[in-house]
């Protein structure tokens, strides 16, 4: 048998490319935070991560071309020989400050940070307990370690309590997202670590959506519910609020030293480039002394949400800036996807096994530097486009 036999019987894409409705790997060009250039014309962008708004400010981009300037484009190497700069080991104190934590270690996406992270600390005698709706790079981070996998239901903690109970023996770590990233609700940190105290449980907590959205200045879920103590691991990403690519895991400075040597994500991969670092640098220190940009941010949250629900959409148990307009169908998502794009509107269409079968969404996220013409603009093109399907009366 051929192992290429797969792929020559995958038609999926060609089937809604021929129907004209393919919302994948659109191109854009001339970004801003919230319009960019589609096919030659401009597009309310509501599917964006960056949910400050700095990937375009003027500070960020000088930093980064400095750091070029001074650095190169690369580091040629890992970390673990060649490849580590006093960008890395500065911005990696700053973090763990940022998030009060010890220590810090810089990987070269957010991806990596979780499956490396998560890979070094399991072992054989170990057992990690994942939401039924964590992150991809959680899914992975478990599968590439040797330890034994338990899922619980989403935020469900008595089905962890139950089930953290069958492993009185085993070293345990419970794995979670600080606000999930398409239903937009946040994890309830202080009954998890009621459990995970109650059995002896580490937490590790996946802040990628909750940096510069929730807690002071942006610090994240566990200084949101006030409880930075009772989290064992934070984990982050720049490719959102920080404005930049990579990720990073804080925590004690022992626990954070043994990753730095065990972990093959990061040890066997190119280090994080300067420019990057240096992007990450300036957008952190924007975000701490731009609060009022968290404040815009959920601004415009609120009236979205709003908006959506006057309409008479489902946006299920949404209360961060990561909003679904739940669908269920996946064609109809797909043609709901298309009427809001010919209508000036991009926003990211979700179908299996980014979510269960049979509850495909549109996933909106909105960003500081929204407008409010700008989401009644949109408001106006989903009321249109849901009331032509029948999604909405």
């Amino acid at each position: 048998m051929d192992i290429f036999e797969k792929c020559y019987n995958y038609h999926d894409p060609d089937e809604v490319k021929a129907a004209g409705l393919y919302p994948y790997f659109r191109p854009h060009h001339a970004k801003t935070d919230t319009i960019v250039i589609m096919e030659g014309k401009e597009v309310i962008m509501l599917g964006s991560n960056s949910y400050l708004g700095l990937t375009s400010h003027p500070e960020v981009k000088e930093a980064a071309k400095k750091a070029i300037d001074i650095h190169g484009t690369g580091c040629a190497g890992s970390r673990f020989l060649n490849g580590t700069l006093d960008l890395h080991e500065e911005l990696e104190k700053k973090l763990a400050k940022f998030v009060d934590k010890e220590d810090a270690i810089i990987f070269s996406t957010g991806f990596f940070a979780n499956q490396g992270a998560i890979s070094a600390l399991v072992s054989r005698h170990d057992a990690v307990f994942i939401d039924r709706l964590d992150h991809a790079s959680i899914v992975d981070g478990t599968r590439l370690g040797f330890g034994e996998v338990v899922r619980f239901r989403h935020s469900d903690c008595n089905n962890l309590d139950m089930l953290l109970s069958r492993y009185p023996d085993k070293g345990k770590i419970v794995v979670v997202d600080g606000i999930y990233s398409m239903d937009g609700d946040i994890a309830p940190l202080p009954d998890l670590i009621k459990v995970c105290k109650k059995h002896g449980a580490r937490l590790f907590v996946d802040d990628a959506h909750s940096l510069g959205v929730l807690g002071k200045n942006g610090k994240g879920t566990a200084n949101h519910f006030g409880v930075v103590n009772d989290v064992d691991i934070i984990m982050g990403t720049f490719s959102k609020s920080l404005a930049a690519q990579g990720g990073f895991v804080a925590g004690e400075h022992k626990v954070i030293d043994y990753i730095r040597h065990h972990s093959r994500p990061f040890i066997f991969s190119a280090s994080l480039a300067p420019a990057l670092l240096a992007a990450v640098d300036k957008a952190l220190e924007i975000m701490q002394r731009e609060p009022e940009r968290i404040a815009n941010l959920w601004e415009i949250t609120r009236y979205a949400a709003k908006g959506y629900r006057q309409l008479g959409f489902d946006i299920g148990k949404a209360e961060t800036p990561i909003i679904p307009i739940i669908i269920g169908d996946m064609e109809m998502t797909f043609k709901f996807w298309k009427l809001l794009y010919d209508n000036g509107i991009f926003v990211n269409c979700v179908i299996p096994p980014a979510v269960p079968e049979n509850k495909c969404i549109i996933r909106t996220s909105y960003v500081a530097t929204h407008t409010k013409e700008q989401i009644d603009k949109a408001l106006s093109a989903f009321e249109k486009a849901g009331k032509q399907l029948g999604i909405i009366k």
